[in-house]
Protein backbone atom coordinates (compact mmCIF):
# COMPACT_ATOMS: atom_id res chain seq x y z
CA UNK A 1 0.00 0.00 0.00
CA UNK A 2 1.30 3.47 -0.95
CA UNK A 3 0.12 6.05 1.57
CA UNK A 4 -0.04 9.52 0.06
CA UNK A 5 -0.62 13.13 1.10
CA UNK A 6 -2.05 15.90 -1.10
CA UNK A 7 -0.75 19.43 -0.45
CA UNK A 8 -2.53 22.04 -2.57
CA UNK A 9 -4.52 25.18 -1.83
CA UNK A 10 -7.07 24.42 -4.59
CA UNK A 11 -9.88 21.98 -3.68
CA UNK A 12 -10.35 20.95 -7.33
CA UNK A 13 -6.72 19.79 -7.43
CA UNK A 14 -7.40 17.50 -4.47
CA UNK A 15 -10.43 16.05 -6.24
CA UNK A 16 -8.46 15.31 -9.41
CA UNK A 17 -5.52 13.62 -7.67
CA UNK A 18 -7.74 11.58 -5.37
CA UNK A 19 -10.03 10.65 -8.26
CA UNK A 20 -7.09 9.33 -10.27
CA UNK A 21 -5.57 7.54 -7.26
CA UNK A 22 -8.90 5.86 -6.49
CA UNK A 23 -8.71 4.14 -9.89
CA UNK A 24 -5.59 2.28 -8.77
CA UNK A 25 -5.16 -0.47 -6.19
CA UNK A 26 -2.70 -0.03 -3.32
CA UNK A 27 -3.15 3.75 -3.06
CA UNK A 28 -4.35 5.09 0.29
CA UNK A 29 -5.03 8.76 1.03
CA UNK A 30 -3.57 9.86 4.36
CA UNK A 31 -4.81 13.46 4.48
CA UNK A 32 -5.85 16.52 2.48
CA UNK A 33 -3.62 19.50 3.36
CA UNK A 34 -4.43 22.93 1.95
CA UNK A 35 -1.14 24.60 2.85
CA UNK A 36 2.40 23.47 3.66
CA UNK A 37 2.23 24.52 7.33
CA UNK A 38 -0.67 22.12 7.87
CA UNK A 39 1.34 19.40 6.12
CA UNK A 40 4.40 19.99 8.32
CA UNK A 41 2.31 19.55 11.44
CA UNK A 42 0.74 16.36 10.11
CA UNK A 43 4.04 14.80 9.01
CA UNK A 44 5.57 15.20 12.47
CA UNK A 45 3.61 12.20 13.68
CA UNK A 46 2.32 10.60 10.50
CA UNK A 47 4.87 9.31 7.97
CA UNK A 48 3.70 8.81 4.38
CA UNK A 49 5.21 7.20 1.29
CA UNK A 50 4.34 9.87 -1.26
CA UNK A 51 3.41 13.56 -1.43
CA UNK A 52 1.56 15.28 -4.27
CA UNK A 53 2.87 18.83 -3.89
CA UNK A 54 1.70 22.10 -5.39
CA UNK A 55 4.31 24.87 -5.51
CA UNK A 56 2.56 28.23 -5.49
CA UNK A 57 0.80 28.17 -2.11
CA UNK A 58 0.21 30.76 0.62
CA UNK A 59 2.28 30.84 3.84
CA UNK A 60 5.04 28.51 2.62
CA UNK A 61 5.94 27.72 -0.99
CA UNK A 62 6.24 24.11 -2.10
CA UNK A 63 10.02 23.93 -2.60
CA UNK A 64 10.66 25.87 0.62
CA UNK A 65 8.50 23.29 2.37
CA UNK A 66 10.57 20.47 0.86
CA UNK A 67 13.80 22.01 2.11
CA UNK A 68 12.51 21.91 5.69
CA UNK A 69 12.10 18.11 5.64
CA UNK A 70 15.04 16.10 6.96
CA UNK A 71 13.93 12.78 5.50
CA UNK A 72 11.33 13.63 2.88
CA UNK A 73 9.14 10.93 1.34
CA UNK A 74 8.83 10.58 -2.42
CA UNK A 75 7.40 13.71 -4.05
CA UNK A 76 5.41 14.29 -7.24
CA UNK A 77 5.02 17.98 -8.01
CA UNK A 78 1.66 19.11 -9.42
CA UNK A 79 1.70 22.68 -10.66
CA UNK A 80 0.71 25.04 -13.46
CA UNK A 81 4.22 26.55 -13.64
CA UNK A 82 6.65 24.61 -15.84
CA UNK A 83 9.54 27.03 -15.20
CA UNK A 84 10.18 25.39 -11.82
CA UNK A 85 10.94 21.94 -13.26
CA UNK A 86 14.74 22.18 -13.05
CA UNK A 87 14.69 23.21 -9.40
CA UNK A 88 12.35 20.32 -8.67
CA UNK A 89 14.67 17.72 -10.13
CA UNK A 90 17.55 19.18 -8.11
CA UNK A 91 15.46 18.42 -5.02
CA UNK A 92 15.03 14.78 -6.13
CA UNK A 93 11.40 15.17 -7.10
CA UNK A 94 10.28 11.94 -8.79
CA UNK A 95 8.10 13.59 -11.42
CA UNK A 96 6.65 16.93 -12.42
CA UNK A 97 2.99 16.98 -13.48
CA UNK A 98 1.98 20.13 -15.33
CA UNK A 99 -1.66 21.04 -14.70
CA UNK A 100 -3.97 20.04 -16.23
CA UNK A 101 -2.62 16.49 -16.53
CA UNK A 102 -4.30 13.35 -17.83
CA UNK A 103 -4.78 10.08 -16.01
CA UNK A 104 -2.23 8.46 -18.35
CA UNK A 105 0.38 11.05 -17.35
CA UNK A 106 -0.52 10.58 -13.68
CA UNK A 107 -0.11 6.83 -14.12
CA UNK A 108 3.41 7.26 -15.52
CA UNK A 109 4.35 9.23 -12.41
CA UNK A 110 2.97 6.49 -10.16
CA UNK A 111 4.88 3.85 -12.11
CA UNK A 112 8.07 5.85 -11.55
CA UNK A 113 7.30 6.01 -7.85
CA UNK A 114 6.78 2.26 -7.62
CA UNK A 115 10.07 1.55 -9.37
CA UNK A 116 12.17 4.09 -7.47
CA UNK A 117 14.65 2.54 -5.10
CA UNK A 118 15.04 3.72 -1.54
CA UNK A 119 11.50 3.86 -0.24
CA UNK A 120 11.38 5.18 3.31
CA UNK A 121 11.28 2.52 6.07
CA UNK A 122 7.50 2.45 6.39
CA UNK A 123 7.33 0.94 2.89
CA UNK A 124 9.82 -1.89 3.40
CA UNK A 125 7.08 -4.34 4.32
CA UNK A 126 5.25 -3.49 1.12
CA UNK A 127 8.27 -4.31 -1.00
CA UNK A 128 8.77 -7.61 0.78
CA UNK A 129 5.15 -8.68 0.39
CA UNK A 130 4.56 -7.65 -3.21
CA UNK A 131 6.47 -8.15 -6.41
CA UNK A 132 7.23 -4.89 -8.23
CA UNK A 133 4.60 -4.07 -10.83
CA UNK A 134 3.50 -1.40 -13.27
CA UNK A 135 0.21 -0.52 -14.94
CA UNK A 136 -0.10 -0.75 -18.71
CA UNK A 137 -2.94 1.00 -20.56
CA UNK A 138 -4.27 -1.22 -23.33
CA UNK A 139 -7.66 -1.86 -24.90
CA UNK A 140 -9.31 0.89 -22.81
CA UNK A 141 -8.26 -0.58 -19.47
CA UNK A 142 -5.31 -0.46 -17.08
CA UNK A 143 -3.59 -3.81 -16.61
CA UNK A 144 -1.35 -4.57 -13.63
CA UNK A 145 1.77 -6.42 -14.82
CA UNK A 146 4.53 -7.82 -12.60
CA UNK A 147 7.96 -6.74 -13.82
CA UNK A 148 9.27 -10.28 -13.42
CA UNK A 149 6.71 -11.47 -15.98
CA UNK A 150 7.97 -9.17 -18.76
CA UNK A 151 10.31 -10.85 -21.25
CA UNK A 152 10.78 -8.02 -23.71
CA UNK A 153 9.28 -4.92 -25.29
CA UNK A 154 9.16 -4.49 -29.06
CA UNK A 155 8.45 -1.23 -30.91
CA UNK A 156 5.60 -1.45 -33.43
CA UNK A 157 5.10 1.89 -35.15
CA UNK A 158 3.44 4.27 -32.69
CA UNK A 159 2.90 1.37 -30.31
CA UNK A 160 4.94 -1.12 -28.31
CA UNK A 161 4.28 -4.81 -27.71
CA UNK A 162 4.99 -5.95 -24.16
CA UNK A 163 5.60 -9.71 -24.27
CA UNK A 164 5.08 -11.71 -21.08
CA UNK A 165 6.38 -15.08 -19.86
CA UNK A 166 3.20 -16.97 -20.64
CA UNK A 167 3.17 -15.69 -24.21
CA UNK A 168 0.64 -12.92 -23.62
CA UNK A 169 1.24 -9.73 -25.62
CA UNK A 170 -0.04 -6.35 -24.46
CA UNK A 171 -0.13 -3.55 -27.03
CA UNK A 172 0.43 -0.08 -25.55
CA UNK A 173 0.43 3.31 -27.27
CA UNK A 174 3.94 4.33 -26.21
CA UNK A 175 7.24 5.00 -27.95
CA UNK A 176 10.11 2.67 -27.06
CA UNK A 177 11.85 5.50 -25.18
CA UNK A 178 8.72 6.08 -23.09
CA UNK A 179 8.42 2.36 -22.40
CA UNK A 180 12.01 2.29 -21.11
CA UNK A 181 11.30 5.28 -18.87
CA UNK A 182 8.13 3.63 -17.62
CA UNK A 183 10.03 0.50 -16.59
CA UNK A 184 12.49 2.75 -14.73
CA UNK A 185 14.60 -0.07 -13.35
CA UNK A 186 18.00 -1.68 -13.88
CA UNK A 187 16.27 -4.99 -14.58
CA UNK A 188 15.83 -4.04 -18.23
CA UNK A 189 18.22 -3.01 -21.00
CA UNK A 190 17.62 -1.55 -24.45
CA UNK A 191 19.55 -3.64 -26.99
CA UNK A 192 18.20 -2.25 -30.26
CA UNK A 193 16.27 0.82 -31.39
CA UNK A 194 13.17 -1.40 -31.38
CA UNK A 195 13.80 -3.76 -28.45
CA UNK A 196 14.08 -3.71 -24.67
CA UNK A 197 14.78 -7.00 -22.90
CA UNK A 198 14.57 -8.23 -19.31
CA UNK A 199 18.09 -9.05 -18.15
CA UNK A 200 17.01 -11.99 -15.99
CA UNK A 201 15.30 -13.73 -18.92
CA UNK A 202 18.28 -13.61 -21.31
CA UNK A 203 19.24 -17.21 -22.10
CA UNK A 204 22.10 -16.75 -24.59
CA UNK A 205 23.96 -13.96 -26.36
CA UNK A 206 25.59 -15.04 -29.60
CA UNK A 207 27.03 -12.70 -32.19
CA UNK A 208 24.54 -9.91 -32.69
CA UNK A 209 21.49 -11.59 -31.22
CA UNK A 210 19.93 -12.44 -27.87
CA UNK A 211 17.79 -15.49 -27.22
CA UNK A 212 14.88 -15.32 -24.79
CA UNK A 213 12.71 -18.42 -25.00
CA UNK A 214 11.52 -18.62 -28.62
CA UNK A 215 12.37 -14.98 -29.32
CA UNK A 216 15.57 -14.00 -31.13
CA UNK A 217 16.29 -10.32 -30.56
CA UNK A 218 18.84 -8.40 -32.65
CA UNK A 219 21.52 -6.28 -30.97
CA UNK A 220 21.87 -2.87 -32.62
CA UNK A 221 25.33 -1.50 -33.36
CA UNK A 222 24.98 1.49 -31.05
CA UNK A 223 23.81 -0.79 -28.21
CA UNK A 224 26.53 -3.45 -28.57
CA UNK A 225 28.90 -1.85 -26.05
CA UNK A 226 26.12 -1.55 -23.47
CA UNK A 227 25.29 -5.24 -23.88
CA UNK A 228 28.95 -6.26 -23.58
CA UNK A 229 29.32 -4.15 -20.43
CA UNK A 230 26.30 -5.90 -18.95
CA UNK A 231 27.77 -9.34 -19.74
CA UNK A 232 30.95 -8.44 -17.85
CA UNK A 233 29.10 -7.77 -14.61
Amino acid sequence: MITYLIIDDEPIAHEIVKGYADLLPNMKLAKHCYDAIEALAYLQGNPVDLIFLDLNMPKLKGFDFLRTLQNPPKVIVTTAYKEYALEGYELNVIDYLLKPFSFERFLKAINKTIQQKGYPPQSEAIKNEEEPFIFLYSDKKHIQVKLNDILLVEAAGNYCKVILKEGQQILIREKISDALEMLATDKFIQVHKSFIVAKKHIETVEGNSIQIKEYQIPIGKVYKTKVLDFLKL
